[in-house]
């Protein structure tokens, strides 16, 4: 029994050196990494001195290493990693600051291969196998998981699954990303794992479900600026408006150390415009503009939204200033993009007359113009458009202004052997201006040959058969 007694004295004792031991290493390590950070005149005499204090002690050695490391000092950090090593050959962490360093350094081999150093030190370092698979990435993501694979059985603590979400979704695989997050226990995420996979799948178009993955991350936080921006996001896409101003205003106005974007305001403005109110669309497309764009186009599709929502007031003439600017600051503006700007001069012309109405429809012209130039390909639809801006400014169909774009039109779409829905539509518009323009200029014989070939393309169409029943008499 007395054996037993000092037996358990003895272990009770070295337990009690140990931890006293690694509390001594842990108050040195911290004082000099104090001392480093400071940056002293005398840094590397008291630096010296600890280092000769401590030779054989790898933690207080690794200790010093990462010290220059957080300093941004390297070259000192990768002595005293190397200290730790030849003090202790197996030190796991020594080998998890050389990985940081080569990573640091963008040697992603390297990295990789001090890493797996540490899990063969030390197969419970979570970190080392998480680094390793952050590194790898790079060269693959599915074999960068299976090391996180590894950790499992080692680590039954670590949520394995959703580290290798965050793998897949620093890789921008928001598909695999989302099928890990998803086979975690969600009250065991942290919260870089809930916003990451409340992004993936909002960057997917999965709105519900990411809303609902912010909205449980509220839950556990509801001051976070991340949790609070994807609700209003998706609420704003999901068009539920009256939950996107709630979200919102916890963004702009509830949330901790919000850092607000233009994106921000961009959002506030959809939600606005889809809402009905675009004033207040317009103030806020205005406010995203003042904040930094990190590159052109992204600032040209806010222009452009602000331009579409001076015309849905009606304020053409901003909105026709802010599409010019659109135009002037887009890289490549699409073929879609012409007809919009056009769409603008001839809405702000139908609310005009005389010289105003005309100006406005010939600006409109040369957007079709400026498309056809470059998109070659976009002909038949500017000409079919121009036909309808001249005969806007013909409404009586006197001058003819429209005749010889619906002749050109309706010759193109003739030549053809097979007509869509879209070409017979356009062939009945071009035959029923043309019959009538030459009613209107008493040639009978040629109005009834286009009333005629409309009837071909619509047997049933009742204003043909008029015109001819008139004709006949």
């Amino acid at each position: 029994m007395k054996a037993i007694k000092y037996f358990m004295l003895g272990a009770l004792a070295m337990g009690v050196s140990t931890t006293v031991m690694a509390q001594d290493d842990k108050a040195v390590v911290e004082s000099i990494a104090k001392v480093i950070k400071e940056k002293p005149a005398d840094l590397a005499d008291q630096v010296k001195a600890v280092y000769k204090k401590n030779k054989k002690n790898s933690d207080v050695l690794v200790g010093i290493g990462r010290a220059y490391y957080e300093a941004k000092d390297t070259a000192n950090a990768l002595i005293y990693a190397d200290y730790a090593i030849k003090a202790n050959s197996s030190c796991s962490e020594a080998y998890m600051l050389k990985g940081d360093i080569a990573a640091l350094g963008n040697d992603g081999g390297a990295a990789a291969l001090m890493y797996q150093n540490a899990i063969h030190f030390d197969p419970k370092n979570a970190s080392a196998y998480y680094k390793y698979a952050n590194v790898y990435r790079k060269i693959s993501p599915t074999e960068a998981v299976e090391q996180l694979e590894n950790l499992r059985s080692h680590r039954p603590d670590i949520a394995v699954d959703a580290w290798k979400g965050r793998i897949y979704y620093s890789s921008n695989e928001f598909g695999k990303a989302i099928d890990c997050y998803s086979k975690a226990d969600r009250n065991l995420l942290e919260e870089r794992d809930i916003t990451e996979y409340a992004m993936s799948l909002f960057f997917t178009g999965k709105n519900q479900e990411s809303l609902e993955i912010a909205k449980f991350g509220l839950t556990k936080n509801p001051r976070d600026a991340a949790f609070n921006r994807l609700a209003f996001f998706n609420s704003t896409d999901l068009k539920d408006y009256d939950s996107a101003f709630m979200y919102a205003d916890a963004l702009f106005n509830k949330s901790d150390s919000a850092k607000l974007s233009y994106f921000d305001y961009t959002y506030y403005g959809n939600a606005y415009s889809g809402a009905k109110q675009p004033d207040k669309a317009i103030e806020m497309y205005k406010k995203a503009l003042t904040m930094d764009i990190d590159n052109k186009e992204k600032r040209a599709g806010v222009i452009k939204q602000l331009a579409e929502a001076y015309s849905s007031v009606d304020d053409y003439d901003n909105a026709i200033a802010s599409y010019k600017q659109y135009f002037e600051t887009v890289e490549n503006p699409s073929v879609n993009d012409y007809p919009s700007l056009a769409q603008i001069y001839v809405q702000a012309a139908s609310k005009q007359t005389g010289e105003q109405m005309i100006a406005n429809l010939v600006e409109a012209e040369k957007v079709y113009d400026n498309m056809v130039a470059k998109f070659a390909d976009s002909e038949e639809y500017a000409i079919f458009q121009k036909a309808r801006i001249n005969s806007y400014k013909d409404p009586e169909t006197s001058e003819g202004l429209a005749k010889p774009f619906y002749e050109k039109l309706a010759g193109m779409i003739e030549a053809r052997a097979e007509k869509t829905a879209a070409d017979k539509a356009r062939l009945i518009e071009s035959y029923r201006y043309l019959g009538y323009y030459y009613l209107v200029k008493n040639d009978k014989a040629t109005s009834v040959s286009y009333w005629t070939k409309l009837l071909e393309v619509d047997p049933e169409n009742e204003q043909a058969k008029q015109a001819m029943q008139a004709l006949s008499k």
